[in-house]
This record gives structure tokens, C-alpha cells and sequence, in this order.
């Protein structure tokens, strides 16, 4: 098992970490995916979770949100002082967690509006409509339109104003340009980066290795559910070697 890292050490000497997962494991039924993974995150800091597919990215991030599966076995994870280990994804969600999932999971049956306003049903509530619809103004536009009939780009759009209409205290996005086209990738990228500027502290999986390394300071690259890399953004982008190994860029 790692060494647990100090949940009290300081960024730059002067920030205490604010989301701290100290040597998680979990499976996936008998398999073994995530294989002690620990991380600290200051307050605003975004983290790029790289590595092939089949890595464990996707299943760190669900076990950072709590949900079911996979099943923690092992190590703690810390929010803001609270035990995330010892909830459930409600209560995860409650203290803060904000997960936008790969396949969106927009209720269908619902206008845009109404999947916003159910995300905010109970506290703590996060943006108000109108500052989502600044954001995204095509979902403004389209408000009374039923979610799942908007194009896969509002329909991204819609997932991350859902988490943003929660107070949250930590974004986990999982591969947010997966399957759209180059020019709703930058659509959506302009808006991460203003989300970036709110200092939000995020985690994001993406396989546009390249997209999510100039959104993040810091970057995390996972093999076979195993941390390989933990270091700056840059380092990432300046080291072809690693890329190529790890990436395949």
C-alpha cells in the first residue's frame, strides 16, 4: 500500500489540500481496476487524469463521486475535512462532488429547464438558471426544448450546467469532447476555461490528452489502474517520451 500523503501539506507553502485521496483501490466485481491511486488537490486547481483506455480513469473518478461501482475496498478520500470514503453518491454529491458522466444521463421526458431545476430540488443549490444561461446560451434558447433531443454538443452542455446548478466544490468530468465535432470542442473548451476562471477545482479525463493538458496545471497518468506520472501539465507537454509510452501522442 502507498504512503499516505499529508492531507495538511502545503501547495507553494501556503494552501492545505483540499480534495485528498490517499491509496484507493476498487473492483469491478473480481477485477481488480483501480490499484492504489492517491492524490492531493488545492482549492482551484484543475487536474488532467490521463492514460489509454482501460486505464482506471473512468473508475477513479466514479470512486472519488461514490457511486456503486466500483467498490472501494481500500483508502480514504477527503473533502474540504470531509471522509468521502464513508458515504454513499448522494451524500458525496451533498458535500460537494459534481460528476459529469461520459454518457450525459439526461432525463428524457424533460425540458432543459426541468432537468436544471431538478438538479437544484434540494441544498445545496449552486448557479442560478439565469447565470447558467449566461453561460450557455444556447441552452437559454432552448430551455423548454426536451433535453435528450438537443445535439450531443447542448447535450454536454446541458451535464455540466446540471452539476454547475449544485453547489459544488469539486468538478469531475469524464471525457467531455468525446464524439463531438472540432468546432463544438472549442465551443465547449471556451466555456471550461471560464468554469476555470470561477476556481472550480476539477478533475478531467479526456483522451484529447492534448486539449485537457493546456486546461490543467496539473497532470496524473494511470496505467493499469497504477499512478505512472504525477507532475505539472507542462512536464507532460514537453516530454514526448512519456507521451508516446503512456498516450500514444
Amino acid at each position: 500500500m502507498n504512503a499516505r500523503p499529508n492531507m495538511n501539506a502545503n501547495h507553494a507553502e501556503t494552501a492545505p489540500a483540499f480534495l485528498s485521496v490517499w491509496d484507493i483501490h476498487a473492483y469491478y466485481g473480481e477485477s481488480y481496476i483501480v490499484q492504489g491511486v492517491s492524490l492531493n488537490l488545492h482549492e482551484g486547481e484543475i487536474l488532467a487524469l490521463l492514460g489509454r483506455n482501460g486505464a482506471g480513469k473512468t473508475s477513479t473518478l466514479r470512486t472519488i463521486a461514490r457511486l456503486a461501482n466500483p467498490r472501494l475496498t481500500h483508502g480514504e478520500i477527503w473533502l474540504d475535512h470531509k471522509p468521502l470514503h464513508k458515504m454513499a453518491a448522494h451524500q458525496a454529491a451533498g458535500a460537494g462532488i459534481g460528476l459529469v458522466p461520459e454518457d450525459r444521463r439526461i432525463i428524457a421526458g424533460l425540458t432543459v429547464e426541468e432537468n436544471l431545476q431538478l438538479a437544484q430540488i434540494a441544498p445545496p443549490v449552486g448557479w442560478s438558471l439565469e447565470r447558467l444561461y449566461e453561460l450557455f446560451p444556447r441552452l437559454g434558447e432552448r430551455r423548454k426544448q426536451e433535453g435528450v433531443t438537443l445535439s450531443g454538443g447542448e447535450q454536454q452542455m446541458l451535464a455540466i450546467a446540471r452539476a454547475l446548478a449544485r453547489d459544488i466544490k469539486v468538478l469531475l468530468l469524464d471525457e467531455p469532447y468525446e464524439g463531438l465535432a472540432p468546432v463544438i470542442v472549442d465551443e465547449i473548451e471556451k466555456t471550461l476555461n471560464i468554469i476555470k476562471e470561477q476556481g472550480i477545482t476539477t478533475i478531467i479525463v479526456e483522451q484529447n490528452a492534448v486539449r485537457a493538458l493546456n486546461l490543467a496545471s496539473r497532470a496524473m497518468i494511470l496505467d493499469t489502474g497504477c499512478v505512472v506520472f504525477d507532475g505539472t501539465a507542462r512536464e507532460v507537454l514537453d516530454n514526448a517520451e512519456l507521451r508516446a509510452e503512456y498516450l500514444a501522442i
